[in-house]
């Protein structure tokens, strides 16, 4: 059983991380396993949910301790050309622990990786460890910018800078293929489309949802120690 504290942390990073009141649109394959047409990775941006956290007093976040953390994976989510499949086995297989411990360098929360695989990951008509393969495989293909590996001090910057960096640190990667979004003044996360083939392509529907705000804060990471920053 999961205590409270526990359901009010798991509560405080779900709200944080679902911005904008996103809601699946209605596809004929709605919620079918394995019926998509690409992938959206999230990369979120540790240092924000870190400071908003703490100002809201949340009880501490395993990704917030001493281990510093810049771009963490919130999730690698099938999608629809409008819309996205959610849940599509409940109950959802059981995840096994070890496939969750291999998964806390990239998402360092037990409970967010057991709650994408049940949002997200049965949609994706993979078993649970060939799924989070697809995740590790789809964060290998996206370069970060060097400027946001482990900034020292806060930096200030527009959402089209930060699309633009990413861009020019990987080939292949266009404008309608990422979104930035944002939480607040800061910055949220990074969304880039991949295939399934995990190749970069365009996706006009999640374009449509990025950050309108025209500047965003990035606070920085925690010890700024480029050699251990993620």
């Amino acid at each position: 059983m999961v205590g409270n504290v526990g359901r009010v942390a798991f509560a405080a990073l779900a709200v944080w991380f679902i911005s904008g009141g996103e809601l699946a649109a209605q596809d004929p394959r709605q919620n079918e396993p394995g019926q998509f047409d690409f992938y959206v990775l999230a990369l979120s941006w540790s240092p924000s949910f870190c400071e908003a956290s703490g100002e809201r007093g949340t009880p501490p976040q395993q990704q917030c301790g001493a281990r510093p953390y810049s771009f963490v994976v919130h999730g690698l989510w099938p999608q629809y050309e409008r819309g996205f499949p959610e849940f599509c086995q409940q109950p959802a297989p059981r995840l096994d622990r070890n496939i969750v411990s291999s998964m806390l360098d990239l998402m360092p929360a037990p409970r967010l990786i057991f709650n994408e695989w049940d949002r997200h990951g049965t949609c994706s008509g993979l078993a649970a460890r060939a799924y989070f393969e697809t995740v590790r495989k789809a964060r290998a293909v996206v370069k970060i910018p060097e400027a946001y590996i482990a900034p020292s001090t806060m930096l200030t910057v527009t959402p089209d800078e930060v699309e633009e960096a990413f861009v020019n640190a990987n080939a292949g990667l266009t404008r309608d293929g990422i979104a930035v979004t944002c939480a607040s003044r800061r910055l949220g996360e990074v969304r880039i489309c991949l295939g399934r083939d995990l190749r970069f392509r365009a996706c006009p529907d999640i374009d449509a949802r990025a950050c309108r705000r025209e500047q965003v804060v990035m606070p920085p990471v925690r010890g700024a120690d480029a050699a251990q920053a993620r």
